[in-house]
């Protein structure tokens, strides 16, 4: 115990006994120093007494789709961080395919008391989906925040990125790079992020390229979010002569830079491939792909923001926090054909 107090007095800069009465919870210690030795503890290992630790304020559930996305566990680790700084613990509940609905994980969360729930890219980004589902969590007193869809139906915080404006930026970067035929390759069309994507998409390439409606609806192929659904959906569109694809999700964007490949095209020299949401680790893929990032740490903290002002009886505003995202230029892009290229051949 001696050289374990001489090891905490020596971190903390206070003396053995000074380590020795918050040790034991006895009085005339300044609340600077008190919090200066649990810090020592906490930076040395050592456990702390256990009529010493936070008292957790209450849980407070998260739900996501699925974690094979790096998105949803980056969204994760941003909430779980904030959340505990405020003193309350995560819990996190995430959907598998066969596994527990999202109706399911909400029950099993308000079962065991959470103070709130955050949905991410849940049932409420779903057009075709009933939303009477969140006002009966509401009846229940359960506050809520719904990251990633939007509906006018629920009486709830949204937090989301500018779907729009991220098609914008890819569409302007690739028709400045000399790009005609530009594709998309998105999720299924009953989802709010994706019809905005779209509505986004086809007003660049309005804006840019003078194209019809009609004419860039041609240029979109519907997939799934995953390496597989990108590959599937960059095909179709490079075979149609897209010279390059815009991507719903980096993991799509990996499987067109698949399809790319699988056709005998160069990325970029053949084909150019935008992602989007700038997981980690996806500027180390091959090539390291531009992509559109989200601003994962301001919309998280912005959700934990707009929930825990509900607990504490301050109802946030219902309506919609809309983030700008970032035009993230890597090695996947470069000039468009009879352009000259100067971009990475790979």
């Amino acid at each position: 115990m001696t050289a374990r107090l001489a090891d905490i007095a020596a971190q903390a800069g206070v003396s053995e006994a000074t380590v020795s009465r918050v040790l034991n919870g006895k009085p005339g210690v300044a609340a600077a120093t008190r919090e200066s030795v649990l810090a020592a503890l906490d930076v040395l290992g050592y456990e702390r007494p256990v009529r010493l630790r936070q008292r957790s304020a209450g849980l407070v559930g998260l739900i996501t789709p699925e974690l094979d996305n790096p998105i949803f566990p980056a969204l994760a680790q941003v909430i779980g961080q904030a959340l505990t700084r405020q003193g309350y613990t995560p819990v996190l509940a995430t959907q598998t395919p066969g596994g527990s609905t999202e109706d399911e994980l909400t029950e099993m969360l308000v079962d065991r008391g959470v103070a709130g729930v955050i949905f991410v890219s849940g049932l409420h980004a779903d057009t075709t989906a009933d939303m009477t589902r969140y006002d009966r969590l509401r009846g229940k007193g359960v506050p809520y925040v719904l990251i990633n869809g939007f509906s006018p139906k629920v009486q709830a915080p949204f937090v989301s990125p500018d779907d729009r404006a991220a098609m914008q930026l890819a569409v302007t970067h690739l028709a400045a790079l000399g790009h005609t035929r530009i594709g998309l390759a998105v999720g299924p069309k009953r989802f709010v992020p994706v019809l905005r994507k779209i509505e986004g998409f086809q007003r660049g390439m309005r804006e840019r390229l003078g194209l019809s409606q009609e004419e860039s609806e041609k240029l979109i192929q519907h997939s799934l979010y995953t390496l597989e659904g990108g590959q599937a959906a960059a095909g179709a569109l490079i075979s149609a002569g897209c010279t390059a694809v815009v991507c719903a999700s980096d993991m799509m964007a990996l499987g067109a830079i698949r399809a790319a490949r699988q056709q005998g095209l160069l990325v970029p020299k053949d084909v150019s491939v935008v992602g989007f949401d700038d997981s980690p680790l996806i500027a180390f893929t091959d090539p390291p792909l531009t992509t559109i990032r989200q601003p994962v740490q301001a919309m998280g903290q912005a959700a934990v923001r707009a929930l825990l002002e509900e607990v504490g009886g301050t109802p946030a505003p219902h309506s919609e926090f809309v983030f700008m995202p970032e035009l993230v230029v890597r090695g996947s892009t470069a000039s468009g054909p009879g352009q000259g290229n100067s971009g990475q051949n790979t």
